[in-house]
């Protein structure tokens, strides 16, 4: 079952983890293709045990969704499913042209994940 905004912020340690700065495009390029390209700073896959939580937005359905990712060099699970408010969906989706896709976080986006998470 996936999780929900409330079930992540429970959890300290889970947010704890979460990389805020990951993108998805920085997920593939550490977790698929390692070993052959330079890491963000010093940070290396080595090997399986080393994991990723990190948020993409999904502009498929009607409304964007927030999912986070947890990422090791076998797989890319969504573990969480978070419905933006009317609001901050409506102006990620003005920013981005409307389009459709899977994106990284905005900062109004994150800003907001983050007034949530933290606050718990």
């Amino acid at each position: 079952m996936m999780m929900q905004l409330e079930d992540i912020a429970k959890d300290v340690t889970l947010v704890n983890a979460i990389d805020w700065d990951m993108t998805h495009e920085d997920a593939v390029r550490l977790y698929l293709e390692w070993g052959n390209n330079w890491a963000r700073g010093n940070y290396v896959i080595r090997s399986k045990q080393d994991v990723s939580y990190y948020f993409v937005i999904n502009t498929w359905e009607a409304e964007p969704v927030i999912y986070l990712i947890r990422r090791n060099s076998e797989e890319a699970k969504e573990i969480a499913k978070i419905r933006m408010p009317k609001p901050v969906g409506d102006q990620f989706m003005e920013r981005i042209g409307w389009n459709r896709g899977v994106y990284s976080l905005t900062d109004e986006v994150k800003s907001w994940l983050m007034e949530i998470l933290k606050s718990n």
